[in-house]
């Protein structure tokens, strides 16, 4: 379900977040469905409609919205960040050939064996990502 703007108003207030025209455009295109999108992904979304959208607004907004919890950073390498609108802690899965990241429902999964942190510190995060590629793949190469 698409949010409308009296929604996406409320919902950056409640994040401290002013709700400032671009920021809302942006909003309503990250958050119109659960997915994971790149900064180029959003910028391609938002500029069908709203061109006077720039890169750097993209990056800033997201890294508003990242610090703010209203989305999640997820690195899959250095060159590949998605940003994660479901920001409860769970796994992704990785396409390498296809470049797509997706939800891993694994509400089971326990990892084990984890070091123990320096004193003075805690755990904020645990994130796995599983890279994959076809069989055929491996095969050839």
């Amino acid at each position: 379900m698409v949010p409308d703007r009296a929604e996406l108003v409320d919902r950056l207030r409640t994040f401290d977040i002013i709700p400032t025209h671009q920021r809302l455009v942006i909003a309503q295109a990250l958050f119109s469905r659960r997915q994971h999108v790149s900064a180029d992904q959003l910028l391609s979304q938002v500029n069908l409609t709203h061109a006077e959208v720039s890169k750097a607004t993209i990056y800033n907004t997201l890294n508003l919205f990242e610090e703010k919890g209203l989305v999640r950073r997820v690195v899959v390498d250095p060159e590949r960040i998605f940003y994660d609108t479901f920001v409860d802690s769970h796994p992704h899965l990785f396409d390498v050939e296809k470049g797509e990241l997706y939800d891993i429902e694994a509400p089971d999964l326990q990892i084990v064996g984890l070091p123990p942190l320096p004193p003075g510190m805690r755990q904020e995060g645990l994130d796995i990502v599983i890279r994959m590629r076809p069989v055929a793949s491996f095969n050839q190469g």
